[in-house]
């Protein structure tokens, strides 16, 4: 299916414009330099009090350092709002030979937290785009999906800001965005249905247009190695 993204924000319309997302919302670091912040300490006094909430003696010898261990935790999983998805793609290579068929980059493994439960969701990104006259680094389509996988997220919304990334910034003729992830807040709580995945797709230009080119994609996504 294709990720449709509906903005939750006031005051936007909700023709069919919404769907898209707005470059100047995500491509950017999201965190300022300005922006106000807790202080670390602060940071680590929350995770005292959530875990006398659960019932815990937070002096006891295990858990002294448990509130600078969970921030220092965050810092790497949430290192995504301190980098800037625009300057990943930046540096692209024009000495590709006239290559015009699409370029995919398959299973890439990620981990993201789940915005609503801040609960772990991890899987695969197969990135496909086809470029007009320059290539970026292949490895550069795996740290942008890093990028905003360690956000807060949902994987629809990932699913459309790595397809919307590559968009703005190379300029291709199309790009097909498919992610399948297990989701811990659905495998290890509430319905408790380990195993279970879930896919999303997105599809710009060529590939949403051409039922064949999405077709191709998916065939050697799934390919005979799977």
């Amino acid at each position: 299916m294709d990720a449709l993204i509906k903005s939750i924000r006031p005051n936007k319309p909700t023709d069919a414009k919404a769907s898209e997302l707005d470059p100047a919302e995500f491509m950017a670091a999201a965190v300022r330099a300005d922006q106000p912040r807790p202080s670390r300490a602060e940071a680590e006094d929350a995770v005292k009090t959530l875990l006398a909430y659960i019932g815990e003696n937070t002096g006891r010898e295990g858990l002294l350092d448990t509130p600078r261990r969970v921030v220092e935790a965050y810092d790497e999983l949430y290192q995504g709002y301190h980098q800037c998805p625009a300057e990943v793609l930046n540096r692209t290579f024009g000495e590709t030979a006239g290559y015009d068929d699409f370029v995919l980059v398959r299973d890439i493994e990620f981990t993201s937290q789940c915005e609503h439960h801040m609960m772990p969701f991890y899987g695969k990104a197969h990135i496909a785009y086809t470029p007009v006259e320059r290539v970026v680094g292949l490895s550069k389509l795996a740290r942008l999906t890093d990028i905003f996988a360690r956000r807060l997220q949902t994987q629809e919304h990932l699913t459309a800001q790595v397809a919307a990334a590559i968009d703005e910034v190379l300029k291709p003729r199309g790009v097909a965005v498919l992610i399948e992830a297990e989701h811990t807040c659905m495998s290890v709580r509430g319905v408790a249905k380990h195993g279970a995945s879930t896919f999303t797709s997105r599809f710009t230009g060529m590939f949403r247009d051409n039922p064949a080119e999405q077709q191709r994609f998916l065939s050697l996504v799934r390919g005979p190695n799977r």
